[in-house]
């Protein structure tokens, strides 16, 4: 199955809401970092990737018709070559309200991270972080340069008739008109924001 949409916008930008929604647009599965914690023989595959050694991608995602959110973000050249005629959704926030996001969750469970974190998974991750921000991520500067250099660089490269540039406040009506499909008759979802991803985690308790 050849994927129809590829994703490069980095986690919490409405990353997890894009999932479901082209899932329900495409009706076949979406790829994001929460599969990877369901399918823990993908950790090896990513781990390679980020060492530049790329993964059959055919293999990787099998049964999916769509992919975004980490680790897959940090390859999607790599992707949207492989998969020609897949549309390359650039999902994007600005930039302080991004670093506050991520601050407040993904980068806070790494601040946490303790013997309970399997290690292959935080290995592989603290890797691609590395790689991303060429530095310290969990450093607001240099997440916030690495998070501006890597949009700048998808909407300089990036196919212009293949790249839709998308925000979390505009719903449904982009993703469809790129894709050639009807607008849904039901609200557009809005899942795991900041306070729903602390509660999951357990950090407000």
């Amino acid at each position: 199955m050849a994927l129809k949409v590829v994703g490069a916008g980095l986690g919490r930008t409405g990353t997890h809401s894009l999932k479901i929604a082209l899932e329900r647009l495409l009706g076949e599965r979406c790829y994001h970092m929460i599969e990877v914690f369901g399918n823990p023989d993908h950790v090896p595959m990513w781990h390679q990737a980020v060492r530049g050694n790329m993964p059959d991608w055919d293999e990787l995602f099998e049964g999916y018709g769509a992919a975004v959110d980490w680790p897959s973000a940090a390859f999607w050249k790599e992707q949207s070559e492989a998969y020609p005629d897949a549309l390359i959704v650039l999902s994007t926030r600005d930039s302080a309200s991004w670093w506050r996001s991520c601050d407040n969750t993904i980068f806070e469970v790494f601040r946490a991270a303790d013997d309970t974190m399997p290690s292959a998974w935080t290995e592989m991750v603290t890797e691609m972080f590395r790689n991303f921000s060429g530095g310290d991520t969990l450093d607001e500067q240099s997440a916030l340069a690495a998070y501006e250099r890597h949009n700048a660089n998808v909407r300089a490269t990036a196919p212009p008739d293949r790249l839709l540039e998308w925000h979390p406040g505009d719903g449904w009506a982009p993703l469809c008109a790129a894709l050639g499909v009807d607008v849904p008759d039901e609200p557009f979802p809005h899942v795991n924001s900041t306070e729903e991803f602390r509660a999951m985690a357990g950090f407000d308790k």
